[in-house]
């Protein structure tokens, strides 16, 4: 008999980790190739791991809510139809099979880990535990370490550092029903996390579900992180709304693709961004990161109610019939709950259409790590002064409002300003006699 590894793959050009959501076979289950095994999440998309062979689930080497690295076993599967555990034969292959033990016990090791730290409410790797556990780092101490890592999270520097400057203090030995008061021993109880009741009897609780969790976490982590400034700018697009009154049936007839007012935004959007290389950047602690790429993140609703940012990948080289199709595709994928989980990752710059429910305009929280947002406005209706070589008069135009928030610790008012601007020109300046 033979052993397989099932190892997390790879999901994408900048996914390094996943959490296990749920395990869909159990141990002695048998599995057919490309039967999925268990579903995972990365920070917004779900998916699923199918196995590579065919066989019998022998060992799951992690938990429901544990975080699994890129590369890592999470599980073996034994090959050629055997049911059960079963060893390997030593003499037929000796290096593999102690390999494939050392790495279950490792595993093992670290499921351990996981399981003594479940109660924290920080979102901690496999790593960070072990180094926990074996340091004597107790659950108290861990909620007081501010993470550098992503979303906030602990890094191994961060409790290593943690470690180094803890000293001879005497360790905190508190457990999640109890905080030890290093100071002075008294144990004082904690109040357990209970679901809130219904005064009147008549209101319906719900817990939120896992991306609402996620959602809220990431819009408190960036209005926490960035300075949010917000400009705003109205922009005349008349000539957009006439152009594709025009030519929408041909396009569609055309291309097979509906013609939406949001890649003709997207195509202005990443020709401002060319413009204001300043705009397209990230911020890693005291480093500012100039991105090569122009990957325009989407924000889209989801039926649910939830939101996610799928991110067309180098926009600013598609002409708008590529970036009409990229526009459709992702979010019909994000609608159906097909997006993978590279669909939403590595975006610049985003720009979310609050116009869609009717809001005139808003004033959105930047996507971390980057530094601006765009919100496209309601296109309306509105009485407006013309100015002509024979006098100005009044007349109707269809106008919207952009909103543009970016992160004052390192762009400044004049550069925010100025790229809202552009973009405003790029639309206002619409040729009416393009081809699409």
């Amino acid at each position: 008999m033979a052993r397989f590894e099932l190892k997390l793959p790879k999901m994408g050009e900048s996914v390094a980790e996943a959490t296990i959501t749920n395990w869909l076979k159990q141990v002695g289950d048998k599995i057919e190739a490309d039967e999925a095994v268990l579903e995972i999440a990365t920070d917004k998309v779900d998916s699923e791991v199918p196995s590579e062979v065919s066989g019998v689930l022998v060992e799951q080497l992690f938990q429901v809510n544990d975080l699994v690295q890129v590369g890592q076993t999470i599980a073996i599967i034994e090959t050629e139809g055997g049911e059960g555990a079963v060893t390997v034969v030593a003499d037929e292959v000796p290096n593999e099979a102690v390999a494939i033990e050392k790495a279950i016990e490792v595993a093992k090791e670290t499921v351990l880990a996981a399981v003594e730290f479940n109660e924290s409410d920080k979102f901690l790797s496999p790593l960070v535990k072990n180094i926990a556990k074996e340091e004597g780092v107790s659950v108290a101490e861990l909620q007081t370490i501010s993470g550098t890592g992503k979303e906030g999270r602990i890094t191994k520097a961060d409790i290593l550092e943690y470690i180094k400057n803890r000293g001879n203090q005497p360790k905190v030995t508190a457990t999640p029903s109890l905080m030890v008061d290093t100071i002075a021993p008294v144990a004082v109880p904690v109040a357990a996390k209970a679901a809130p009741v219904s005064v009147n009897g008549g209101d319906e609780i719900v817990e939120m579900d896992r991306m609402r969790k996620l959602i809220s976490g990431y819009m408190v982590a960036s209005v926490q992180t960035s300075a949010h400034v917000q400009s705003f700018i109205e922009v005349d697009v008349t000539n957009i709304v006439k152009w594709r009154d025009k030519v929408k049936a041909a396009f569609e007839k055309r291309e097979g693709e509906k013609l939406t007012f949001t890649p003709i935004f997207m195509e202005a959007v990443a020709k401002a961004l060319k413009d204001f290389p300043g705009m397209n950047i990230s911020v890693d602690g005291d480093f500012i990161i100039k991105k090569k790429n122009i990957n325009l993140g989407m924000a889209a609703a989801l039926p649910n109610g939830n939101l996610i940012v799928p991110v067309i990948k180098n926009a600013d080289q598609l002409n708008l019939v590529g970036m009409a199709k990229a526009v459709n595709d992702l979010g019909n994928r994000a609608k159906a709950g097909k997006l993978k989980p590279d669909d939403t990752q590595g975006g610049t710059y985003t720009v979310t259409n609050v116009g869609t429910f009717g809001s005139v305009f808003g004033t959105p929280i930047i996507n971390q790590p980057q530094v601006g947002i765009l919100a496209l406005g309601a296109i309306r209706k509105v009485p407006a002064v013309i100015e002509t070589p024979e006098g100005d008069f009044i007349g109707i135009r269809q106008k919207m409002f952009l909103s543009h928030s970016y992160d004052h610790r390192v762009v400044d008012g004049a550069l925010g300003g100025s790229f809202v601007k552009r973009v405003a020109e790029y639309l206002e300046a619409f040729d009416v006699n393009r081809d699409f």
